[in-house]
């Protein structure tokens, strides 16, 4: 029974994501989209990809969805290119009847060697999620292996929602959006963690908890983290501090092991900067961090924001766009931004454009700190174009786009697309 509860808490907060803004009419700079796959829940292919994508050396993409595959369960699907278009195989079908898990939310990545990671929301020994490696095999296909379930025992974390960041010696680091300290103020599953696994002897992994959340400092983190060069973590959380609008921390290793949380800013009551932001963050190459809330801002449809470190002032946030204007995109969900070389920001939003089912919209800064938004794609309602895109994009060289929609395409069952320039 409790899982059926978290099942409805998840899809009621997905539900949130396809929210209509009524406006109709924006400046759009329209760049072509194209449907490279759409996805059908028939046994056989992926279906309802959350997360995003990440190419591999030889430009193939891969990614998960949260449904589909042979149990229908989610799955873990590859994009070939070829002449005239893309051929897509399912590498793993999660099966819910065992130890595997289900319902993959997050992306995967790669390490060095070609390996796949990610995380599953349920499943695994305690039914609370999973952490999975896929690992190709020399004569073809892929073996997952399930690397850690979480044991909802009320220390571990439970439920991971976002995907995972790898080290430069292979460790793992991810977000629980509940569990760890369940004496805190969120309720009574806990306030979520961050994790770490880290390679032990013969081929094993050791789950560390690196921080419980206590509510106070915020809680529910949704988004993939982010690292810096000097080791030090960054994310965000969703509530349950004093605002209980979210939060964005730092998480810095000790010398002794350990891990000391600083919140650099806290999202004020009332959301005037911003409520509830889902998505991981973007550092730039000069230590900037970049984000999306998902409500709040000046229209209320959630905002852009910048975490600027300055000397001797802390950490300044600013916001450089508020979205829920007419026509404008609304509702940014989990994805982090994406930033091209010329230093232009992209991301997309669940619902708002003008056909109120979602948007891609690039930002791109000017002189005095200002920055010009543009929808450079409006997703329409049951089309082939696939809508409700929730996570964010990855690019090419070329600066072409590459990112998921949830839901439509073709079969309704969501689609993968490009966005060329």
């Amino acid at each position: 029974m409790q899982n059926k509860k978290h099942l409805f808490t998840l899809s009621a907060r997905l539900a949130l994501f396809t929210a209509i803004l009524l406006a109709m009419g924006t400046r759009v700079d329209a760049q072509q989209e194209v449907v490279l796959h759409n996805f059908n829940d028939n046994g056989k292919d992926a279906a309802r990809p959350i997360g995003g994508l990440v190419f591999d050396k030889a430009s193939n993409l891969y990614g998960t969805s949260a449904q589909g595959g042979i149990y229908y369960a989610g799955a873990v699907f590859e994009m070939t290119p070829k002449a005239g278009g893309w051929t897509t195989k399912v590498l793993h079908s999660f099966n819910p009847n065992g130890p595997d898990g289900n319902d993959p939310l997050g992306g995967v990545i790669f390490d060095p060697y070609g390996n796949l990671y990610g995380t599953t929301y349920y499943g695994g020994a305690n039914n609370a999620g999973t952490v999975f490696e896929l690992i190709p095999q020399p004569t073809g296909g892929w073996v997952e292996q399930v690397l850690y379930s979480f044991t909802a025992n009320g220390t571990d974390g439970q439920y991971p929602v976002a995907g995972l960041i790898l080290d430069a010696v292979g460790n793992l680091y991810g977000t629980t959006f509940e569990g760890g300290n369940r004496s805190a103020g969120c309720g009574n599953f806990g306030c979520g963690t961050v994790f770490e696994l880290a390679h032990g002897t013969g081929g094993t992994w050791a789950e560390k908890i690196l921080y419980s959340f206590s509510g106070t400092d915020g809680g529910s983190p949704w988004g993939s983290l982010t690292l810096d060069a000097a080791g030090n973590l960054y994310g965000t959380t969703t509530g349950f501090n004093a605002s209980n609008y979210g939060s964005v921390f730092e998480l810095t290793p000790s010398s002794g092991g350990g891990w000391t949380e600083t919140v650099l800013h806290t999202f004020a009551s009332g959301g005037t900067d911003g409520q509830s932001p889902y998505a991981g963050l973007l550092l730039d190459a000069v230590g900037n961090l970049y984000g999306t809330t998902y409500g709040g801002g000046p229209h209320s449809y959630g905002t852009v924001f910048e975490l600027k470190h300055t000397t001797g002032a802390g950490w300044l946030e600013k916001v450089l766009h508020g979205f829920g204007a007419i026509g404008d995109g609304s509702n940014p969900s989990y994805g982090a931004l994406t930033q091209d070389s010329a230093g232009n920001l992209y991301g997309t939003t669940s619902s708002g454009g003008s056909a109120y089912f979602g948007t891609a919209f690039k930002l791109v800064p000017a002189k005095g700190g200002t920055w010009t938004e543009t929808v450079i794609h409006n997703f329409p309602e049951f089309d082939s174009d696939g809508f409700t895109p929730l996570a964010g994009f990855i690019i090419d060289a070329s600066g072409n786009l590459y990112g998921t929609a949830g839901y439509g395409g073709a079969s309704g069952e969501g689609a993968v697309f490009e966005i060329r320039r």
